[in-house]
């Protein structure tokens, strides 16, 4: 007897594998992407007023209340909303609605894990666009994207800001993807988790450009610093998204209705509090003390324009190794490539404490500007 090779796509990743190994050693944990701070208190306060109220099933398109809260989000009517048990059901649900066996997904290179898989159990094939990595940052070359569409391809998937890069797709790179689309008749998955975590002027969303092929994945996990709530969304065009409520009844049927509830209310109150722009400020500081700190090691660090995440290179090191020897839990680009990952390059998280990047850049030094690295016993990484 044996499973089904499908199961292959259901590996262990890498980001529980190493959070795991930082608890048992005692690491600083800069690899998974989970805050150290607790919710907002208007949100642990409403799903408290939710508990005992709103304990049953909801909808599998979601709770009335969230889907109206999110239609004043984005611009649009409930009808176009769909909630989710998290953007990772999301993803899942419009890749198996949107492509088949035979299909192409255009994705781009560094992804997220489970981009991969997500196409793979659909039976469609993943075709990869990488960014060009220069001394400035991470690139998109548009020209390159436009080559790798083929009559097969189906849909792109876009995420911005961008994990792992912290990349942040200009105006004119939507416009560009938005006219290939159309041109191709191509769906379009925007992944906008950090669509509240940016470092410049507010930026634009791909459906501004193209409304009627793009669906919209989002997080009330990372909104509102709560990433085991499991609350996410998918806003796309009306006509499809009754079928999308269809196809998750056999995932998770629905997301838990008290969370869903104390979401709809929190989401206003963020909004009108300005709790995203306080939370961006924060962020803001914790990337350039980890930027800085990192530089100070002499790392070449890629500073990020949103999300909570940056990329630096640390010639020499494998992650195990440092997680055991430095205490310091990171991830290693080789998470985010198919093959032949850039070397050297390994993504930080800054959604932690103050205290907690302090004592990580403490630990790396040691590390970094040990005798035993300049003799060149370091396993590659």
């Amino acid at each position: 007897m044996r499973l089904h090779p499908r199961t292959e796509a259901a590996k262990e990743s890498i980001f529980p594998r190493m959070s795991g190994l930082a608890q048992r050693l005692g690491a600083v944990n800069l690899g998974q992407g989970f805050p150290s701070n607790p919710p907002p208190p208007f949100l642990l306060e409403a799903v408290r007023r939710a508990l005992g109220r709103q304990d049953q099933y909801a909808p599998p398109a979601g709770l009335p209340a969230l889907r109206e809260a999110l239609a004043e989000e984005f611009a649009v009517e409930p009808e176009s909303v769909v909630v989710t048990s998290g953007a990772t059901e999301a993803l899942y649900v419009l890749l198996q609605s949107l492509v088949g066996p035979g299909d192409e997904v255009v994705v781009l290179e560094p992804f997220f894990d489970v981009y991969l898989p997500d196409a793979f159990l659909a039976g469609a094939k993943a075709r990869l666009v990488r960014l060009d990595l220069t001394p400035e940052g991470f690139r998109l070359d548009l020209s390159a994207l436009e080559k790798a569409l083929t009559p097969r391809t189906r849909a792109l998937l876009l995420n911005t800001p961008m994990n792992p890069t912290g990349l942040v797709f200009k105006e004119r790179e939507l416009e560009s993807i938005a006219r290939l689309a159309r041109a191709h008749d191509l769906f379009l998955i925007s992944d906008e988790v950090y669509d509240e975590l940016y470092y410049g002027e507010r930026p634009r969303r791909l459906r501004d450009f193209a409304p009627e092929r793009t669906f919209t994945v989002g997080s009330a996990g990372k909104r509102l610093e709560a990433t085991g709530y499991r609350v996410g969304w998918i806003v796309g065009p009306k006509e499809f998204m009754p079928r999308l409520a269809g196809m998750r009844q056999w995932t998770s049927f629905s997301a838990p209705t008290p969370l869903q509830a104390g979401v709809a209310e929190a989401l206003r109150v963020a909004r009108r509090e300005g709790f995203y722009q306080a939370l961006r400020e924060s962020y803001r500081k914790r990337r350039d003390l980890l930027a800085q700190g990192l530089k100070d090691l002499g790392l070449r660090v890629y500073v990020p324009e949103g999300t909570y995440f940056l990329m630096a290179e640390l010639p020499g090191f494998d992650a195990f190794r440092l997680v055991e020897e430095a205490r310091v839990a990171l991830i290693p680009a080789s998470a985010f490539y198919r093959e032949d990952p850039p070397k050297d390059l390994f993504r930080f998280a800054f959604c932690k404490a103050e205290e907690e990047l302090h004592l990580a850049l403490e630990r790396l030094g040691r590390v970094v500007n040990s005798p035993r690295e300049a003799e060149g016993g370091a396993v590659s990484g």
